[in-house]
């Protein structure tokens, strides 16, 4: 693979343009606890500006918490578990699936840990009808995204949002095609495309210092760039590198996340079990030293092999240094942070009380 700069607009499906009343209704929707079942979960809970749209947290709390950020806890008489992976950044988020040589549109963007699902348009109504993100035991899975936009038609606000935004009749206009639309389209804002990398890649040569510079030869030398290559340093191909899958347990493949914006996303890994850089180089490094080489065949209960490409990668401990100055020079510390003062359900934003 090889690296490039980030363009500066994600690509947007031929069916949903991005428009500033879409964008402004699918912030106010990002931030508004009323598409929970039990109207205390936002999507900004688990992805919100202040944790560089994350949440900071291991693993996330959505229903039946209080709080917001590495802050959240569960309240006392709360029933579900922990969502089980790591909230990851919604920075660049509709760039996921852009990789070296190649522009596949939109629709093919690969979501979620285990690419379970493409397009911001799918991966929206998700978590809506997930029990322990924001469906709660208010209604049953097939019901949970009817009963949002139920919700949301009963304020006269909304209604009139989403005719402003997709132009049409007020009372015909909210449907769960353009909630998803909506939010998505807002999502496909939140853009970090001028970090001294991209500076440096668009032949800004002081862009990056000396050891920088040398952080990103060490980068591509010792086989990070065999995953971690293009625009977005992701393959965005399912791996399999040892590590469990949090409280789920068990080993499985996991998606290639992006290095970029790093500063600002710790903990890291799909089961948020790595507090630091540090902590993430030297897990490779074992790795590539052959630490895990026990799991290399599988075992008797199914879990897959070891990524064959871990054995092509060669890390130094006294590289480490280089190869972090080189990740900060992808970050950018400029992006959106903004979030509304209120939002039309008059419900706190974000899902950010306070326990009782």
């Amino acid at each position: 693979m090889r690296l490039e700069a980030l363009p500066g607009r994600a690509p947007e499906p031929t069916g949903n343009p991005i428009t500033p009343a879409k964008s402004a209704l699918g912030r106010l929707l990002f931030f508004d606890p009323i598409l929970s079942g039990s109207k205390d979960v936002a999507c900004a809970t688990c992805h919100h500006p202040r944790f560089a749209w994350g949440d900071g947290r291991a693993t996330s709390i959505g229903v039946g918490g209080s709080g917001i950020g590495p802050q959240r806890k569960f309240l006392a008489s709360n029933p579900l578990p922990l969502i089980p992976r790591n909230a990851p950044t919604l920075l660049n988020v509709g760039f996921n699936g852009f990789v070296a040589g190649g522009r596949p549109g939109a629709a093919a963007e690969p979501m979620f840990w285990d690419a379970r699902v493409t397009g911001l348009e799918k991966q929206v109504l998700v978590p809506i009808r997930s029990r322990e993100e924001m469906r709660g035991d208010a209604c049953t899975e097939a019901d949970a995204v009817e009963q949002a936009l139920g919700r949301i038609r009963a304020i006269a606000e909304y209604r009139e949002l989403f005719g402003v935004a997709f132009e049409s009749s007020p009372d015909q206009s909210v449907t769960a095609a353009r909630l998803a639309q909506a939010i998505a389209a807002f999502e496909r804002s939140l853009i970090t495309p001028d970090t001294p990398f991209d500076r440096f890649m668009r032949a800004e040569s002081s862009a990056l210092n000396a050891e920088q510079q040398r952080g990103l030869r060490v980068f591509q030398d010792s086989g990070c760039i065999q995953c971690h290559g293009g625009p977005m340093l992701s393959d965005y191909k399912l791996h399999f590198i040892g590590a469990p899958d949090s409280t789920r347990g068990g080993l499985r493949d996991f998606r290639t996340p992006t290095l970029r914006n790093l500063r600002h996303s710790a903990p890291y890994m799909h089961n948020g079990s790595q507090r630091t850089l540090r902590d993430v180089l030297v897990f490779y490094e074992a790795l590539s030293d052959g630490v895990s080489e026990t799991l290399d065949g599988g075992n008797s209960a199914g879990e897959p092999r070891l990524d064959p490409l871990l054995k092509r990668l060669n890390l130094n401990a006294d590289d480490f240094p280089a190869i972090e100055a080189f990740l900060d020079a992808l970050n950018d510390d400029r992006y959106d942070q903004s979030e509304p003062a209120q939002v039309p359900s008059r419900l706190p934003v974000a899902g950010a009380k306070s326990s009782p």
